[in-house]
Formats: structure tokens, C-alpha cells, sequence
């Protein structure tokens, strides 16, 4: 099938390469002639595991192309995917403005049948809207079609090429038979295509990512809890796992969430609420609770160093949101970072991947160090905000012997509790005793 996808960041990206992968022609669009350059040439612009072969793979076979011409991809393409920015905007809601500009340029251009597919994360209505901005130009027929992604980022080519499930918004019998045609490669193994009216599905991925994000800020509130009971959330955490109706994910306590989507889908539900009179106040509350979370750890820093921070080399693993991504938006090591340069500290950072884009955020107000432990070389504390399996088994002799202070401040609780106590460090964890 011949397919064009306008917009290459993340779900643009992901969402062309692989359905290149499976025989389609692929045309990508973006607006951005060096980033389109690059990636004619093999450059992948972000950071997202076995993307590149694909990639590569797929631009040798002249499957992946790609362009800045909007009219190109729209005289390629039977099936137009729109993977486009929507912003928080300044009231919380979801700025529409890159899906309806586009969308007008599509009815303008069009000359014969296609379906438009809204991939993006939307608020509900969205669709309709779309088709009302089509049609105001449109000499043709089209469909538009709401297919929200639910990729993780780190697994997102896996979760692409074997999803849990996929789902179709659209009332029209002839664009849902091209979408079934489409994803049927992606589902052999039998996992559903469900299809529903556009609405719902807008809806489902809003409501899929904040009850997520309302699962790990509930964990986090029983982590703060454990705290104050003498209570161990690890066990707590094993516990409620075991249960099937909780299930085991999302489940392990720190220091918030952050990323692209958790923060900015979960305030645009609430707005679009709002404007309906509708007070999400579940939601509120995780908005709350998660803005708190995420410098819960200054207080115990602040505490071990009797409120004197000054001049303290602190030594910090981790800066993208997850492991298995360069992403720093809405990061909580950005918050922790501006936390202790507020009170005084030097800060030396490390981070597999995500280090170019925190130096563009803060520049030279940061020491970036080359490895895990060039960063804690002669450091007063070690302060962990990211899991990446590199932190998990350190050498902690060598630890030891380049830290000043023997004290770890850990957000992810990647550590066991005994293995600190017999290597002598002092520990500071999320829901856990304190190891002295």
C-alpha cells in the first residue's frame, strides 16, 4: 500500500519506518528541510532502540522516503497519517493548531479518494473538526479516521510491530476495510483491530494514559506512606501485584512521571472537562500529587547536609523521563536539577543518551561528565533520577573510593536494601526504610 505520514517526530517516525517494514511505500513529510536532509542520508533524528536498522534497512530498500513537500506525500499516499505536534497549550488544553492547518492543506490539495488518519493524541471531536476543515476545500471524497498510538517509548518498534491491540475510529466501511488491510500484518497472532465511532476512540487513548498515570501516582502516595508507617513499599508493591485485577505494571514507586505524554494528556483531559463542567477530580489530584513527587527527595538532601548546600558537588545518574530514550520533557531531573542549583550545589550529571538535549536546557550551569562514574569523582552525594540498567550493578568498591560521602539518593529505588547496609552507604530510597 502506498502510505504517507505527515510529521517525523516520534510517532511519525516510528509509526512510517515500520509500516515500511512490512512492503509498504512510505513517504514521510516534514517541514524541516536539515532534519529531512538528514534522514535521507541514514541520520534517525531521535533515539529509540532497533529504529535505526529498520530505518536504514527500509531507505535501502526505497520503501522510506522523504520529503518537505506536503503535495508530494499527498499525491503518494492512499492512506494519510497525520503524526503532528499538539502542545499543551497555556490553559492545558491540547493545541490543535498543527492538525488543522495541515488538515486544511490536505482539502485544498487532494484530487481523489483517501482516508486521513488523525495519530496523534487528540482531544475528543477532534475528527470532526478535521472533516469540517477538509471539506471547506475538498473536490473529492475522504474519510478521517482517529487511530490513536500506544507506544512506549524505549519498546516503541515492538509495541508497533506485535501490538497488544489496535484501534479504528471511523463510521465508514470503506476506510475501515483499508485499515484492517493495513494493520493485518501487525495482528496474525490474533490480537484485536477494534473498531469503534471516532469519538471513543479519541477518548480511549486519553483515558488509557491517565489512568496510568493515576496508577503510578497512587503507588507513590503508598511509597510516602510506607515512609511515615515504617511500612516497606517493595513488599506492599509485590503484594497488590499478585492481585489479577491490579496487575504488576505500573506499580513501582519514585519520583513521578514525565515524558510527552503522561503530563500533557492528563492535563488536556482535564481541561476538556472542565469546558464541559465536568471536574475530573481524580485527575487533579494526580496533577498535584506528581508536581510534589518529583523533588520529594530534597527535603532528605536537604536534611543529611543540615540545610547547607552550597558548593556541594552532587553527582546525578539519570536525566531522560525513562530509560531507553533521549526524552527530557517533563523529566524529573529537570525539577531536581533546578532544585539544588536554587540552593547552591554544583552539579555533575550522566546520562546515556539524553545529555545533548539537557545541556541545550541548561548549558553550562551543568558539569557533564563521560560515564557513570567520572560523574561521582570526588562527589558529596550521588543522586539517582533514571533506571537504566547501567546504574543497577555498579562497582561498589569503586563507588566508594570516589565519593566523598558515602550516601546515595536514590528516586528509582533500584537498589536492595541489604547490599547498602553491608557495603556501608547511606541510603535514601522512595516507600523504604533509610540505611544509615
Amino acid at each position: 500500500m502506498k502510505i504517507t505520514v505527515v510529521g517525523t517526530g516520534y510517532v511519525g517516525l516510528v509509526t512510517g519506518t515500520c509500516l515500511a517494514e512490512t512492503g509498504n511505500e512510505v513517504i514521510c513529510v516534514d517541514i524541516d528541510a536539515d532534519k529531512v536532509a538528514k534522514m535521507r542520508n541514514g541520520i534517525v533524528p531521535i533515539y529509540e532502540p532497533h529504529l535505526d536498522v529498520l530505518f536504514e534497512r527500509n531507505i535501502k530498500a526505497n520503501r522510506l522516503r522523504f520529503t518537505t513537500s506536503l503535495a508530494e506525500g499527498l499525491a503518494h499516499g492512499d492512506i494519510i497519517f497525520l503524526a503532528l505536534p499538539t502542545p499543551e497549550d497555556e490553559d492545558g488544553s491540547a493545541d490543535l493548531r498543527y492538525v488543522l492547518d495541515v488538515s486544511e492543506e490536505i482539502g485544498k490539495m487532494i484530487k481523489e479518494y483517501k482516508v486521513i488518519v488523525d495519530k496523534s493524541t487528540v482531544p475528543v471531536g477532534t475528527a470532526d473538526k478535521v472533516v469540517e476543515v477538509i471539506s471547506r476545500h475538498a473536490i473529492c471524497d475522504f474519510d478521517v479516521v482517529s487511530n490513536p498510538e500506544f507506544l512506549r517509548e524505549g519498546f516503541a518498534v515492538d509495541d508497533f510491530l506485535k501490538p497488544e491491540r489496535i484501534i479504528v475510529g471511523s463510521s465508514s466501511e470503506r476506510a475501515t476495510s483499508l485499515m484492517k488491510k493495513l494493520y493485518a500484518p501487525f495482528v496474525r497472532s490474533g490480537n484485536p483491530v477494534i473498531i469503534m465511532d471516532e469519538r471513543s476512540a479519541e477518548l480511549t487513548k486519553y483515558a488509557a494514559n491517565a489512568f496510568l498515570a493515576t496508577k503510578i501516582t497512587f503507588m507513590n502516595e503508598i511509597a510516602n506512606y510506607c515512609e511515615k508507617v515504617g511500612a516497606d513499599v517493595d513488599q506492599v508493591r509485590v503484594g497488590l501485584g499478585t492481585d489479577s485485577r491490579i496487575g504488576k505494571r505500573f506499580l513501582f514507586p519514585g519520583i513521578g512521571y514525565g515524558g510527552s505524554c503522561f503530563p500533557k494528556d492528563v492535563k488536556a483531559l482535564k481541561k476538556a472537562g472542565a469546558d464541559l463542567q465536568y471536574d475530573f477530580k481524580i485527575l487533579d489530584s494526580v496533577l498535584k500529587i506528581n508536581s510534589t513527587q518529583k523533588t520529594i527527595l530534597i527535603p532528605k538532601i536537604e536534611a543529611y547536609f543540615n540545610s547547607d548546600l552550597a558548593n556541594k558537588k552532587i553527582a546525578i545518574w539519570g536525566l531522560a523521563f525513562k530509560p531507553e530514550t533521549d526524552d527530557i520533557r517533563e523529566a524529573p531531573s529537570i525539577d531536581i536539577i533546578n532544585a539544588l542549583l536554587k540552593r547552591g550545589a554544583n552539579l555533575t550529571v550522566f546520562d546515556p543518551e539524553a545529555m545533548p538535549n539537557i545541556q541545550k536546557l541548561f548549558g553550562d550551569k551543568l558539569t557533564y561528565a563521560n560515564s557513570l562514574y567520572e560523574t561521582t569523582e570526588d562527589a558529596d552525594a550521588l543522586v539517582i533520577c533514571t533506571e537504566w540498567s547501567i546504574f543497577r550493578t555498579p562497582n561498589y568498591q569503586k563507588l566508594k573510593q570516589l565519593l566523598k560521602n558515602r550516601v546515595i539518593f536514590d528516586g528509582r529505588n533500584l537498589y536492595n536494601l541489604e547490599d547498602m547496609e553491608s557495603e556501608g552507604f547511606t541510603y535514601f530510597s522512595i516507600g523504604r526504610k533509610q540505611i544509615n
